[in-house]
This record gives structure tokens, sequence and C-alpha cells, in this order.
């Protein structure tokens, strides 16, 4: 039996074990998925899980996804230049093994942005709310180039609760300096924060709303609720709005991929 998992803390709200292990299920592949909610991420830890276990692979999730990188033994370059791993890959030679960092996050964010890009035809300007690794890789898929139907470069701007500079060349500013002016701005608003996910759904970023409208497409990250408060505030806004589910299925056949490479 091939064994796989999610990292992270907490993992209450992750959907991935059911998605995968329906999907070994369906297509009659022997393996299992589990989740291994970690309170810490070092060598040791890092190295009695997947030995334990004998993984060829696992996902990564929040808070991990930058903090898993100087475990690795290599990195991809596009992983390396978004600054973040949320797959890695165990390949084995008897008892060693050596651990490779992807992102498949970007792919499964710009695949399912795709279609409402087209639909809307919006001005390319996006707020990405959050500085952590999901944020990283929207980011990264916004402002590289893309050779899809429809696809634009964006110009993006970052959102922080802290006030830093800006993160890969991409200016970054703080939720009080967020004006209406730079919402209206914005055609794209991205939730990339844990602000809303289960079981805390009565939160969400602290944004203007009162300047989101029918022109804007407010997208979540998150996938758990289906409708966060963040997204019910746009959608009663007039705004069109999308959740993370199509996200993680997407990066999840791409971790797949990168697993069975």
């Amino acid at each position: 039996m091939r064994q796989y998992g999610i990292i992270g803390n907490p993992l209450g709200h992750s959907w991935s074990a059911q998605l995968f292990n329906k999907r070994f299920a369906r297509e009659g592949i022997a393996a299992e998925y589990a989740l291994y909610p970690l309170t810490e991420l070092n060598h040791s830890t890092l190295d009695t899980l997947v030995r334990t276990h004998h993984l060829e692979g696992f996902s990564v999730t929040i808070p991990y996804k930058q903090t898993i990188i100087p475990l690795l033994d290599e990195v991809t370059e596009t992983a390396r230049g978004i600054g973040a791993v949320n797959v890695v890959k165990a390949a084995w030679d008897g008892d060693v093994y050596r651990l490779t960092g992807y992102n498949t996050d970007y792919i499964g964010f710009r695949e399912s942005l795709l279609p409402l890009v087209r639909e809307k035809n919006c001005p390319p300007k996006a707020l990405i709310l959050g500085t952590g690794g999901a944020a990283r890789a929207v980011t990264y898929a916004l402002s590289s180039p893309w050779n899809a139907d429809g696809w634009k470069r964006w110009n993006v701007t970052m959102v922080s609760r802290k006030a830093q500079d800006s993160i890969r060349n991409i200016p970054c500013v703080t939720y009080g300096q967020l004006t209406e002016d730079i919402i209206r701005q914005c055609s794209l608003i991205v939730n990339c924060t844990p602000l809303g996910m289960y079981p805390e759904t009565d939160a969400c970023p602290p944004i203007p709303y009162e300047a989101v409208g029918k022109g804007h497409i407010l997208y979540d990250c998150i996938y758990n609720p289906e409708e966060t408060l963040f997204l019910r505030k746009g959608r009663e806004l007039g705004a069109r709005t999308q959740n993370g589910m199509q996200m993680l299925e997407l990066q999840a056949q791409a971790a797949w991929e990168e697993w069975n490479n």
C-alpha cells in the first residue's frame, strides 16, 4: 500500500484526504492518503514522519509552506521562485530517501481563475490579501506570462497585517492603507489568508467592502466553508465569487502527476 498525506497545523478543515482517497478507490489504486498534523516542523519531526509511514509524497499546508524549504534536498526552480512549497516527493533508494519540493498551488489557482477572467474580461489589476505561501503562489500565477487565450499579465499588489517591503518586487501595503479607491481599481481580490476558514467562519479580511461591486471578482482560496463571509459579502454587493475547491482539485491533480513522474 503506497502512503501519502498532508502536513500542517491545524488540519481539521482539510478535504485533501477525502479527495485523494476517493480517487484511489475509484481508480483501483493501492494507496492511502492521511492527515498528519504537526505542532512543529524540523529535520527530526519530518524524518520521523517520512520513515514511520514510508511516505512516497505529501502535501504541505499552513503554516509550513515556507518553513519546509530548507529541510528539503531539492526544490524546483518554480517553487524556489515562488518562495513556497505545497507538494513534496520522497524518492526512496533502500532505506535512504530524497525529498524534492514542488509548487502546484499556482497551477490550480491559474487554471481555475481563467474561465472567470475570460467571462468578465476585466482589467488585469489584482489585490492579494496575505503574504504567506498561498499568496506567493497566487501572485506568481498572476504576474507571470501564460500561453493561454484570455490570460493577461496582472498588475498585483499584496496586502499584509504589518508594514513590509515588496515581495518578489510586488508592492505590499497594509490593511490600514487600503482605501475605497484602491478597491475600486482592482477588479480581482483574492483572499489567501485563513480568515473565515472552518471553524472560525465568522471572520473575514478587514477591507472596505462598500467599494466592492459588479465589476469585481472575489476569489477565496478557502474551500471550507463553501461560502466564506468574504465571499458572501462580495456576492451580496454584486461581485462574481469563487471559492478554492476547484483550485484544490487542480493542484491535487498536478501533485499526483509529480509524485508519479
